[in-house]
């Protein structure tokens, strides 16, 4: 039962920091006006709230910057490098066997230039990094540290990534009017957000970004202070699948489709395999190299 109260206090937190949202959304959108859709306002909301619940739970759970896997500065600096050449070794693989089986297709009607292909590249990687330096100190900084010290290392592992696969299929369906928004128009959407976690069809990208946060968080608890390499990994995956998607189509005829999704046209089975293998072999080597050292 203690174990279960672990695994469900970062739902408490998610509910919380959504229905916040819920309030603080109807409240935007009441007074600017019919500019943006609730749901989209909800959502950057709740995204904003739980960045910022890093800090009362770092002072709820006392942890320092050093807890949540923050190496000194030129250490960070130099594992954010070493991530940013993970990531392009992790996942460069995917997108060329996905390129050679005829899955992505070159975008024949893009005007590029050398001038758009260059802030098209800068752009992304700022997007990406700014992406991975929200979402990696939360999920691996401060849930993985709240939670290793409790439950064993496998269910750190699954509960951390279940908890940040879920939070990229918080999304609702329904649109409505700016005249039929209410006070509960919010709550309705969310609602129909996290029931749409539990659809089918999510489930390929779901075990795809799953296994992404396995990967992820398993980075953090076996190398010492290592959330810098976890945000350069991070970002260099977010960065080549934008790239991805401005330079290539997705051809939903191909033969090899399955092997992708119609999440992002890379995240998929594919992905899940590949860092399925990543895993053991990261796993496998770690083991050997603790056994020679034992050894010597």
């Amino acid at each position: 039962m203690k174990y279960l109260g672990y695994a469900l206090a970062p739902l408490a937190v998610l509910i919380t920091a959504s229905a916040l949202a819920c309030v603080v959304g109807y409240w935007v959108v009441l007074i600017s006006g019919d500019v943006f859709p609730l749901d989209k306002v909800i959502g950057k909301i709740g995204k904003l709230f739980l960045v910022l619940s890093i800090l009362p739970l770092m002072y709820a759970l006392k942890l320092s910057v050093r807890d949540l896997g923050f190496a000194r500065r030129p250490v960070f600096f130099r594992q954010l490098l070493q991530g940013l050449g993970l990531g392009l070794v992790t996942l460069l693989p995917v997108l060329i066997v996905l390129y050679a089986l005829g899955v992505n297709v070159i975008d024949v009607s893009g005007q590029w230039t050398p001038v758009w292909l260059f802030k098209k590249l800068l752009l992304s990687l700022l997007l990406a990094l700014l992406i991975s330096c929200a979402e990696e100190p939360l999920f691996r900084g401060v849930l993985v540290a709240g939670l290793k010290d409790k439950l064993p290392l496998i269910a750190v592992l699954l509960i951390s990534s279940i908890y940040y696969a879920s939070l990229h299929f918080l999304h609702s369906h329904s649109r409505f009017s700016y005249d039929e928004i209410t006070f509960f128009t919010g709550f309705v959407l969310l609602g129909e957000a996290f029931a749409n976690v539990f659809r089918f069809d999510n489930i390929p990208p779901f075990s795809a970004l799953l296994m992404v946060g396995v990967f992820l968080a398993l980075l953090r608890t076996r190398i010492d202070r290592s959330l810098g390499l976890c945000i350069g990994c991070h970002t260099a995956w977010v960065w080549q699948i934008k790239m991805n998607k401005a330079l290539f189509n997705v051809d939903s005829g191909a033969e090899y489709f399955y092997l992708v999704s119609a999440y992002d046209g890379v995240i998929g089975p594919l992905v899940s395999v590949w860092l399925l293998f990543v895993i053991a072999v990261f796993w496998v080597v770690r083991k050997l190299r603790g056994a020679q050292r034992a050894h010597f």
